[in-house]
């Protein structure tokens, strides 16, 4: 795994250059200078991933991608290099296609970081490995990096009367991220529209108003090898795709209001899940992936990963690419999507500094790595070198700031304050806060909270379609309080859920209801019964021994349980009440990709466990609920 790149300085002009002749009408016309001006230019990338400058000391936030957006000059900077990333030819190791292709198909060997014997056809990234949360940190900044250097440049053609403005920004860009668990504004979806709203979008640049192909909408091979991808229809479509319609058509084209309404539909479960992750995880091998682990753990087997692992299923939709492990970073979500990833480990990091990789063997193989490897924090984190002669590893990526940028979140590096934004951004859907909600109400307004609340629903409009089953303490009817707690304590609920990966040999999802399924499988996402469900990803077709590989995951069942407690179904939280009506009336089903089911009893390995904790509410908006021991109630299936 030498490496061999002429000192790793490669010519801006070489590799970074778009193809203007070749594929007019998506890219932004710069003028025609643009090729004579790069000439002239010195600007080089190198395949060491290193650290983006600091702007007068201070490491640069990266953005969520709506606030990124409010930004319209720094917004247009991030489009325009995004594009010609985009648009740079699929030889260079830094365009959009290679750097994609790092992660899975079509198995590319990236800066001379050979294959192991037998691994030729992967791609670099591990799953359900120890290595899941470090790996993808180098892998993002990479991409960052490369986009960085490219806004440098872009900024470099502005007009003499814009040109310090935008060189002034450029220096400060920084990578922003899509948080798919925090209550979109007011009449948004989780889903941005700038996102999944429109194939084009008009953009300001340097040389004037134009418009062009969104770059983060889709990405389209340039040229297109169907020969180089082994499955159906990704062999066909020579863009990517989320939620093709018809659905493995040659002529299939992307429904995003579909991933947007499954996304809002499902946005109590991520955020009950992130929120139960940030409260009752403090075991890093258990946090970072979903590999099954029968020791250890605290009898709760949810992780950043199998969360992780929903998104992609939900944002592909069916048979998206983002919905498939091999064709997955080809997608722009892909690197929103674990930009935030990204941004969740580092905020977990913070709370729980103390635990981290230890060794543990790889369920699967990768580009580099044999199935059973025991990997470390001193294990290569391929293929990303730190230096012309070494790789990073998860002991030099553990604080993100190496590379230069930092989040909202941690950027003071205070628990406190991460915590109390934990609070705040993902306790819409769980009782959790509703007693530090209560204190507030009763200190603003002078009146007692309980007599005015309870069975009382908010004015407030809802921002968005959510599950009509979750329950909302902003806008839903709050039930009794002594229906919910015993003094600070209340009850979480959830179903702890076990599979093989590639049991049917595609991504799918395992959905739970309250009550009679509807009985067509297409509105099931949909239902309004749903509780939620947990997305499987895996790769299309058998891949090797990845059928044999344990993973597991959790679907919150409190929300869900909290509603049914305001519309009198259920008297309360408490395991009476709850457990023979769970027993009577909670559904599973297993749905395809093309929104067909399949027995449950075909599912290999799949077991369904529902479990519950006595937590301790938050006495403070900086303190985290406290779950107790964890309570095994029944066997849903197994």
């Amino acid at each position: 795994m030498a490496f061999t790149c002429l000192t790793g300085l490669i010519l801006f002009l070489l590799w970074f250059s778009p193809c203007f002749a070749s594929y007019g009408g998506g890219q932004y016309d710069y003028g025609h200078d643009v090729n004579r001006r790069l000439d002239k230019r010195g600007l080089t990338q190198s395949f060491v991933v290193g650290g983006l400058p600091r702007v007068n000391g201070q490491v640069q936030l990266r953005q969520e991608v709506r606030e990124l957006e409010k930004d319209k000059d720094k917004w247009q900077l991030y489009i325009l290099a995004l594009s010609w990333m985009q648009f740079t030819d699929q030889t260079s190791p830094f365009s959009f296609y290679q750097v994609a292709g790092i992660h899975g198909a079509p198995g590319i060997t990236w800066a001379s970081v050979n294959a192991s014997p037998g691994s030729e056809n992967k791609g670099y990234c591990p799953h359900a490995s120890i290595l899941f949360p470090t790996w993808h940190r180098p892998y993002v900044a990479l991409y960052e990096q490369v986009l960085y250097n490219i806004v440098q440049y872009i900024a470099s053609l502005y007009p003499p009367d814009q040109l310090e403005h935008f060189q002034k920004l450029a220096k400060s860009f920084r990578l922003p991220y899509w948080d798919w668990a925090a209550t979109p504004p007011d009449g948004d979806s989780v889903l941005p529209l700038s996102i999944g709203g429109s194939p084009n979008i008009e953009i300001s640049g340097p040389n004037g108003v134009q418009v062009i192909s969104n770059p983060l909408f889709r990405f389209t091979f340039k040229p297109f090898n169907g020969s180089i991808f082994q499955d159906s229809p990704y062999n066909l479509w020579n863009e990517t795709k989320r939620a093709p319609w018809p659905v493995t058509a040659p002529d299939a084209v992307s429904n995003n209001s579909y991933v947007a309404l499954w996304l809002d539909s499902h946005l109590p479960s991520y955020q009950q899940r992130l929120y139960n992750l940030f409260a009752n995880s403090p075991n890093y091998s258990t946090f970072s992936n979903e590999a099954w682990i029968p020791y250890g753990n605290n009898g709760t087997y949810d992780s950043l990963e199998s969360l992780h692992d929903s998104i992609h299923t939900a944002a592909g939709g069916g048979w998206g690419h983002l919905a498939i492990i091999l064709y997955s970073a080809f997608d722009p979500l892909f690197f929103l999507h674990h930009a935030n990833v990204d941004r969740i480990f580092s905020m977990w990091q913070l709370i729980y500094n103390n635990s981290y990789v230890v060794p543990t063997p790889a369920l699967y193989g990768s580009h580099t790595t044999a199935e059973g490897q025991i990997e470390d924090s001193r294990t290569p984190l391929t293929p990303f070198f730190a230096n012309e002669t070494s790789f990073w590893t998860s002991n030099t990526v553990r604080d993100h700031e190496v590379f230069g940028y930092t989040y909202p979140e941690v950027a003071n590096k205070s628990r406190s304050q991460v915590i109390d934004s934990i609070n705040k951004l993902y306790t819409r859907y769980s009782p959790a806060t509703m007693l530090t909600e209560r204190r507030k109400k009763l200190i603003k307004g002078g009146r007692n909270y309980a007599d005015k609340k309870i069975g009382q629903a908010s004015s407030q409009p809802r921002p968005h379609r959510s599950n009509p089953l979750a329950w909302n303490h902003l806008t839903s009817t709050h039930p009794p309080m002594n229906a919910v707690f015993q003094g600070n304590n209340y009850r979480e609920w959830i179903a702890n859920i076990g599979v093989n990966r590639q049991a049917l040999n595609t991504s799918f999802s395992i959905l739970l209801f309250i009550g009679p399924v509807p009985s067509d499988p297409k509105s099931w996402s949909f239902a309004d019964n749903l509780v939620g469900s947990l997305g499987i990803f895996a790769n299309v077709g058998p891949q090797g021994n990845m059928q044999h590989g344990k993973i597991t995951g959790t679907v919150p069942l409190t929300s869900a349980l909290m509603s049914l407690i305001s519309g009198g179904s259920i008297p309360s939280l408490y395991p009476d009440d709850v457990v023979p009506f769970l027993r009577s009336q909670l559904q599973l089903r297993i749905a395809l990709p093309d929104s067909t089911y399949v027995d449950a009893k075909t599912v290999d390995g799949l077991w369904v466990n529902i479990v519950s904790s006595n937590v301790t509410a938050p006495k403070a908006e900086n303190v985290l609920a406290r779950w107790g021991e964890i309570d095994s109630h029944f066997e849903l299936f197994v």
